[in-house]
């Protein structure tokens, strides 16, 4: 499979230069207040073919992404579609002309069922009357097509996130779209899923339909694109095809210098006593019997693929969910967490795997978000000490590096890449007097740069003396940080890796290994 799939990128390659443009963006330009998004960037892409645009959060791809879907017009500029000049007066007038865009939120209906959502705005009538069983069958043809075997009267809300994407790229074809652009389609997909949705993809090119890829994951995109345009602060430092340029290079083209993970030194409390310490902790079927320990200063991964129950045993130490069995311990004192905030004033806090609906007020600016676990710190006679509570969200914000420098702290949080975002929640944990802090997959859907900024933070908090459990899917971010890892399987700590025997290969060898 991989194989025919590069060969199909090279003939891609080999055919762009006798291609036409579909879609060519000249020099366009797009300002919000404070800061110019897109600097003057050329972007073309040719039919059947799947072009990757990446860059670090806050380097233009979201904008790219809302001019060619219509969502926004550029202030300078010129986009042409199918060779001619091109103005989008909406998203509607992008769709009637053939362009689909996939966002990483899935703009579905969750209650109505994958048919009514692959028609919805375009609904069959004849009459007056809804042709409701040719929608059904046309929906259930192109589902088919793409591998999705469902009953389409199925509310979306009961289908995974792979299948939603599906049905999202099966309303693109019922809509006979010519160009299909996705944003960040696998950051929350398995490893089976992504391959699922490869194959979707090609299917896609095979009909001469145009793919643009946006995304992090710079393996997946050298292994899907067969040309891919580099974004940096807005402006397009590099285009060209995937076989002429390796990881590196890629790195260096969006960051402007070399990034690589940095394996820390292991083992840096192992005399301490232990500051967390869980025996039995059980809730079925999310997990049983897990048991380990965190010490002051470090850094404990936990390993495992989608499903094993990381996640669920972070959200119970947070007091968001409570377990059935078992005991936990906090400096020597019985721990068992009735909310989140006696979590947090116990001294456990916990940054939630989706950091906009957990982690984040989105509406609220920077500042707010920031003080809001110790607002009562600022608070005196019940009235909040301003001039203290910006002194206190600034440093914190300086601290994690919030971008751009100086951190406007009174901008709103939904403003802010995912990068930026996800060092707000951490900035939000500065100001407490946490010992413990809970990671869960904090550098998911962040680009290189922001990436490398949240390792030093999380190093930073460990040489503090927190402890620290890191939830990753990412094993090499797990290889650089952690002094040990525990890996979990089907609910179960699997086993414990560190110095010598800690390696992908074992890691994976536990995560997968047969019941």
């Amino acid at each position: 499979m991989q194989t025919d799939r590069k060969r199909r990128r090279e003939k891609q390659v080999a055919g762009v230069h006798c291609r036409v443009s579909l879609l060519a963006l000249s020099a366009v330009t797009k300002r919000y207040p404070g800061v110019t998004a897109l600097d003057a960037v050329d972007f073309t892409v040719e039919a059947g073919v799947v072009h990757a645009v990446v860059g670090e959060n806050g380097a233009g791809k979201s904008t790219l992404l809302k001019l060619v879907a219509g969502a926004e017009r550029p202030d300078a500029g010129e986009i042409r579609w199918d060779g001619a000049p091109v103005t989008f007066a909406s998203p509607r007038d992008a769709l009637r002309r053939g362009i689909t865009v996939i966002y990483q939120e899935l703009a579905l209906v969750p209650n109505l069922g994958a048919d009514a959502n692959i028609f919805l705005g375009m609904e069959r009538a004849h009459g007056g009357v809804l042709q409701a069983d040719a929608m059904r069958a046309a929906a259930a043809k192109a589902l088919g097509e793409l591998g999705l075997f469902i009953d389409p009267a199925q509310p979306v809300a009961r289908l995974s996130v792979a299948q939603r994407q599906l049905v999202e790229l099966a309303r693109a074809l019922v809509r006979d779209a010519r160009l299909v652009a996705l944003d960040e389609p696998t950051a929350t997909l398995t490893a089976h899923e992504v391959a699922h949705l490869a194959t979707q993809i090609d299917r896609l090119t095979t009909k001469g339909i145009a793919v643009v890829f946006v995304s992090h994951r710079l393996d997946e995109v050298r292994r899907l694109a067969s040309r891919i345009t580099v974004l940096r602060d807005g402006r397009r430092v590099w285009t060209g095809a995937t076989i002429e340029v390796d990881e590196a290079a890629l790195i260096r083209h969006m960051v402007g210098r070399d990034v690589a993970y940095q394996r820390h030194p292991a083992g840096r409390a192992p005399h301490s006593a232990p500051v967390l310490e869980v025996q039995g902790l059980t809730r079925s079927p999310a997990f049983y019997d897990v048991s380990f320990s965190l010490r002051p200063g470090e850094i404990v991964g936990m390993a495992g693929l989608v499903g094993a129950g990381r996640s669920e045993v972070a959200r119970a130490l947070a007091g968001i969910e409570p377990w059935a069995a078992g005991a936990v311990s906090l400096s020597g004192t019985p721990y068992r967490p009735r909310s989140p905030r006696e979590a947090i004033d116990r001294g456990l806090a916990y940054l939630p795997e989706d950091r906009q609906r957990d982690g984040l007020v989105l509406r609220f600016t920077v500042r707010e978000n920031v003080t809001l676990p110790v607002l009562r710190r600022f608070a005196a006679r019940g009235q909040i000490r301003r001039e203290d509570e910006i002194r206190g969200a600034r440093a914190a914000a300086t601290a994690v590096d919030l971008r751009p420098a100086p951190p406007d702290i009174e901008r709103p949080t939904v403003q802010l890449s995912g990068g930026n975002q996800q060092k707000v929640v951490v900035a939000k944990w500065l100001l407490t007097d946490a010992r413990i802090i809970v990671f869960d997959e904090p550098t998911r859907g962040v680009d290189v740069g922001a990436k490398v900024d949240l390792h030093r933070q999380i190093r930073s908090l460990a040489d503090l003396g927190k402890a620290v459990l890191l939830i990753s899917s990412e094993l090499p971010e797990l290889l650089a940080l952690a002094d040990r890892v525990l890996v979990m399987r089907a609910g179960r700590v699997a086993g414990e890796l560190a110095g010598e025997a800690l390696s992908a290969e074992r890691v994976m060898a536990l995560a997968v290994e047969a019941q």
